[in-house]
C-alpha cells in the first residue's frame, strides 16, 4: 500500500502551530537521543530499523490510533518500508521525505517587522539544526547575516522581493555550520564581510567587519551598525539594526548565552565573554529586540515560529545574564559544556577556504544538534 510522503516544511508547520504528531524514529537509540525532532506537543517512540525486519506487530499496541504517526529515519528509505508495513496493518502513516538530512537542511521564513523607512527584516529558521539568519531589505537591496549553506533559498527570496544582493556579513567564523555567506556573494557580486580577528587563516578575500562599521542597505537610511562583541569567538560582531534590533550572533540567545570553547580558547575569551555580555551590550537600549544566530530549545520559539526577546527581558529572565560572581560565571561557560559540535574543526576549516568538502560530506559535517550554547 502507498504511504504519504510529509514535507520538512509541512512538519515545521506542525511545530509552529504546537500540533500533535506522533514520531516513530526507526534510527538508532544513540542517534536518536542525540538529535530528534523536537515539537511541544509530539509524542516519540525509537525502535531501530533492524528490530522491524520481521514485523511490526509487536509494536502496534504502542503506536496510537487517533494521532497522526510520523515515521522517521536518517535518509528516508527505511522510514518507508516500515511505514508501509504499518499501513499495512491498517494505520494511516507518513514518513519523513528525505529524512533527518532533509530536516537537517529545511528553512523556514519568518518576516520580523518592518523598519522604519521602509523595508523588512526577515528571519530563516534552520528548525532542525536551530540556526538563525537573516534578510534585511530596502528599497530594491537586501543585507544577508549568518547564511546556512543553502544558498539558493537566501537568493530566490531576494528575486521574489525584487531585491538585489548587496551585502552579505557573518558575525563570526562559525563552528557548528558551514557558511553560505561566501558562496552568495560569489554569486550575487555582493561584498562579503568577516571579522578580520577570526580571519586570519582565512585564504579568501573579504571585507573586513570592524567595529563602528556602518554599511547602509537602499536609498533609505538602515544603518547596521556593526558591535565588536568578542566571547563566542576573538571576533565575534553584532549588529544594532535600524537602531531597532540586536543581532547577537552566537553571543547571546533567548535562553542561554554562546559558549566560548570552540576555538580552544575558552580560559583565555571567558573575560571577553563576560564582558560584551555584562558591560558592551549593558550599555544598548532595553527596548532593542535581539535576534540571536541560534536557539537552544524549542521553547525559545515564539508563537509565530520566530526567535526573539527584549534585550531588557533577558538581562531579567536569562541566567546567563545574572551571575554576579565572576568565578561562577567562569564555571558556567568552561566546565560541564555540552558535547562539541560535529566536526566543527572541519566545519571551521571549510569557513576559512581551508578545505572544500562536496555536498554529501557538508551534509555529513553538520548532522546533529545545535552545541553553541551555555545554560
Amino acid at each position: 500500500m502507498t504511504v504519504k510522503a510529509m514535507t520538512s516544511k509541512e512538519v515545521t508547520t506542525k511545530v509552529f502551530n504546537k500540533e500533535k504528531l506522533f514520531v516513530l524514529d526507526v534510527r538508532n537509540e544513540g542517534d536518536f537521543q542525540d538529535w530528534k525532532i523536537e515539537g511541544e506537543n509530539f509524542s516519540y517512540l525509537n525502535i531501530p530499523y533492524f528490530d522491524l525486519l520481521d514485523g511490526v506487530e509487536e509494536i502496534m499496541n504502542d503506536l496510537p490510533s487517533d494521532q497522526e504517526i510520523l515515521v522517521v529515519c536518517a535518509k528516508e528509505g527505511s522510514s518507508i518500508m516500515i511505514a508501509e508495513m504499518l499501513s499495512d496493518e491498517g494505520l494511516e502513516v507518513s514518513y519523513l521525505q528525505g529524512g533527518m538530512k532533509a530536516w537537517s537542511e529545511h528553512l523556514e521564513t519568518v518576516k520580523v517587522g518592518d523598519l522604519e523607512n521602509g523595508g523588512e527584516l526577515y528571519q530563516f529558521v534552520r528548525i532542525g539544526k536551530g540556526c538563525l539568519s537573516y534578510m534585511v531589505v530596502s528599497n530594491g537591496e537586501a543585507a544577508i547575516v549568518d547564511a546556512t549553506r543553502m544558498t539558493d533559498v537566501y537568493i530566490q527570496f531576494a528575486e521574489g522581493l525584487g531585491a538585489k544582493i548587496t551585502h552579505v556579513f557573518d558575525t563570526h567564523l562559525h563552528a557548528d555550520h558551514i557558511s553560505g555567506g561566501r558562496t552568495i556573494a560569489q554569486n550575487t557580486g555582493a561584498t562579503y564581510w568577516l571579522p578580520p580577528k577570526d580571519a586570519t587563516e582565512v585564504i579568501f578575500e573579504y571585507q573586513p567587519l570592524e567595529n563602528g562599521n556602518d554599511v547602509t542597505i537602499g536609498h533609505t537610511t538602515i544603518n547596521i551598525h556593526a558591535l565588536y562583541s568578542p566571547g563566542h569567538t576573538i571576533g565575534s560582531t553584532s549588529f544594532v539594526v535600524d537602531e531597532k534590533y540586536l543581532l547577537s550572533g552566537d553571543i547571546l540567545f533567548i535562553d542561554s548565552i554562546g559558549r566560548p570553547d570552540l576555538a580552544g580558547m575558552a580560559e583565555d575569551w571567558v573575560k571577553d565573554l563576560r564582558e560584551s555580555l555584562y558591560e558592551r551590550y549593558r550599555k544598548l537600549s532595553e527596548e532593542l529586540i535581539v535576534l540571536p544566530a541560534h536557539f537552544m530549545i524549542i521553547d525559545e520559539l515564539n508563537e509565530d515560529g520566530s526567535v526573539s526577546e527584549k534585550l531588557g527581558t533577558l538581562y531579567a529572565q536569562n541566567h546567563g545574564l545574572n551571575i554576579d560572581d565572576e568565578n561562577e560565571f567562569r564555571k558556567l561557560v568552561t566546565e560541564n559544556l555540552p558535547p562539541q559540535p560535529n566536526a566543527y574543526q572541519e566545519i571551521r576549516q571549510t569557513n576559512m577556504g581551508i578545505i572544500s568538502p562536496d555536498d554529501e560530506k557538508q551534509r555529513e559535517m553538520e548532522i546533529g544538534p545545535n552545541r553553541c550554547a551555555v545554560r
